[in-house]
This record gives structure tokens, sequence and C-alpha cells, in this order.
């Protein structure tokens, strides 16, 4: 799949994965969303939202489901990054966090990624341009509307998902109990963040065959540009001087990225990189009074821990557990979020919070 392709330059395509497993029951549908109106004042009649289910739903003495948790993917991904193996081996299985014979897990694909409506189905440029709350508002709507989901259990949120489960924290309280953001800041994405962002949409925008977005050829400078942007972006220096040692292995690894990358559309490759640029949770975070568990590491490039946001931030919501993964060869960059190795006993431990907070 063409975001997935692009998200994998976030994972690094330096990790070597274990075997997918082959037997996870995956239910795949699609949501027809209408009348929809964008922050910018664009319309679209229709937006198609496809999303995956997996597990057994359960329903209260109302009829309503109650064991429903969803898992928002990063940006340039889908749904299908919760299938690879460092993720559902160790969370999907018989008394596993997210155990399936008693959750119900929900992946959603944004708009602008996977097989949910985006620029490259046809409207190119003319898409409307989306940001992370008109994102969150058509999750919201895929819930209530498509699936009949009015509470959740949980939302984990990986790179862009934890910058939705913020979002979803303060613009829908206590519809999630419990918000799991992994490796992002509530904070305007500005500094550094920033830039590379916006390096990559100008890398795009300034090869010749982008033609204003109606290019009939992939703007190949572009989108190798952005692709070594991204690499940079996700990469974790130890492992990649272990993994890539010799000058050949690296170029050998930059060759492989760049032929994935290949594989994208540009013009969802601008829209998803500039979603971000109105995000910032920081004046609300006091909304956010469910169990909340927040996860750095730290040998992240896009969320450095030098800026020293979790120990000033962490407190203003009180509910709020901050970890930072110490870098090591074993660590993935930027893309240690979706090696639950590293976290499911941390995410064990808040899904076995009360939902209600302690009387005092």
């Amino acid at each position: 799949m063409i975001a997935r392709l692009f998200a994998l330059l976030f994972a690094l395509v330096l990790t070597i994965a274990a075997p997918a497993r082959a037997d996870w029951p995956v239910r795949e549908g699609d949501v027809t969303l209408r009348d929809v109106r964008f922050k910018s004042g664009e319309t679209l009649a229709e937006v198609r939202l496809h999303y995956r289910l997996l597990g057994t739903e359960h329903r209260d003495a109302k009829g309503r489901i109650d064991n429903a948790v969803m898992v928002l993917h990063g940006t340039g991904g889908s749904g299908r990054n919760f299938l690879v193996p460092q993720f559902a081996d160790e969370l999907y299985g018989p008394g596993a966090p997210l155990d399936l014979a008693r959750t119900l897990v929900i992946l959603p694909d944004n708009i602008g990624h996977g097989a949910s409506s985006k620029p490259s189905d046809g409207l190119r440029m003319k898409f409307p341009h989306y940001d992370y709350d008109d994102m969150v508002a058509l999750q919201h709507r895929l819930l209530v509307e498509g699936l009949g989901v009015t509470k959740l259990r949980l939302i984990l949120g990986t790179s862009m998902g934890c910058m939705h489960a913020f979002v979803w924290g303060e613009t829908y309280p206590g519809f999630a109990e419990r918000l799991a953001p992994f490796a992002c800041n509530p904070v305007p994405l500005a500094g550094r963040n920033r830039m590379w962002r916006k390096m990559a949409i100008d890398a795009i925008r300034a090869d010749p065959a982008w033609n204003g977005g109606d290019y009939t050829s992939l703007p190949a400078m572009g989108v190798r540009a952005a692709a070594n942007l991204l690499i940079l972006a996700g990469i974790n220096p130890l492992a990649a001087q272990v993994q890539a040692p010799t000058r050949a292995a690296a170029d050998a690894v930059l060759d492989v990225a760049f032929e994935r990358a290949r594989q994208f559309d540009a013009n969802d490759a601008l829209y998803f990189l500039d979603a971000s640029r109105n995000y910032d949770p920081s004046p609300a975070l006091d909304k956010i009074a469910v169990p909340v568990l927040w996860i750095n590491s730290a040998d992240d490039f896009i969320n450095p821990p030098e800026l020293g946001f979790q120990a000033t931030l962490g407190p203003r919501m009180p509910r709020a557990r901050t970890i930072l993964i110490p870098a090591s060869t074993e660590t993935k960059g930027h893309g240690t979020h979706t090696w639950a190795k590293f976290w499911k006993a941390d995410l064990a431990a808040l899904l076995a919070l009360p939902t209600t907070p302690p009387a005092r």
C-alpha cells in the first residue's frame, strides 16, 4: 500500500522483523461520511474512511459496546501498521494487553491515508486541506455514526496518532477512558520538527515534474529528497551503526528505502506532512483527566528529549505517567513506538487502572 510504504521510512527499513503471523482475524470495511466541512471552510459531499477490526465485541446491559480500543497510525501510515509482528504478536494474543478474546481493536485509515479518501483519488491539490482537528472529528464520526461505538477503553496513538490522542483527550473528554500517546509532544510543531517537514514539502514542490500537483510521472528528485529527510528523522544512530557498519551497507539501505518511496503519491505526502501545521494542545492539557501513558524514546530525532516537554507538561495532566525509553542498539529511533516489547508491560498497567480517580 502506497502510504504504508511511505510510513516504513519512519521505521527506517533498518530493522529486521520476525516472520508475520498469518492468523490474526481481520475484518475490513468502509464508512461513508456525508456533508463533511473542514476547518478551512472547504467541503466534501462524501468522505470514505476505511477501517480494520480485530477481536470480539462485548455489549453491556444497555447494548453498548464496552470493550473497544482504537489504535491510531502515524504520518503516511495506515491501520495495517499494527498488523506487523513486533506490535500484533506482542499485544493481541491470549493474556496480552489487547487480547482479542476480550478486546475489540479498531484500526482506522485516516483521511489522506491508506484506503480512505485522499488527494490521489482524483482531486489532487483540489482536495480539502485537512488538519489534525479535522482528522480527529472524522475519527469520532467513524466510531459513532459508522461503528456504533460511543465509548473507548483506550486510544493508543503512535507519532501522528500520538498527537491525535492528545487532541481527543481535549476535544472529547472522557470518550476514551485511557490515553496512550507514544512518540510525540503536545506542543506546536515548530523548531526542527517543523523545519524537516517543510524541507520535505519544499523538495517535492521544487521538482519541475511535480507541475503544481498535476504530474504525469513521479517527481523523483523531490521524492528522493523527501525520503532522505524522513530517514534522517526516523533513524536511531546507535542501531544504524550496528546494522549498516560499512559504506556499502549504508548505501544499500538508502537504495531500498528509495525504491519503496517511489511508490507513494507526492500530493498525498504534501497533505499529510502539512496537516500538523496548526496542532497545539498545550493550552488545554488540564482538561485531560483520564489516565495517560505518555511514552517517548531517547533516540527520537523528531521528539528530542532535550526539549524537556515531558517534565514540564506531564504534571499538567493529573493522571499522567511519562516514560522516556533509553536509547540502545535495540531501540528503533522514532519507530520505537511500534515495537511493543519496549512498553507492553506499561500498557498493561495503564489498562489495569480504574477509570475513576481515587478518592482523596
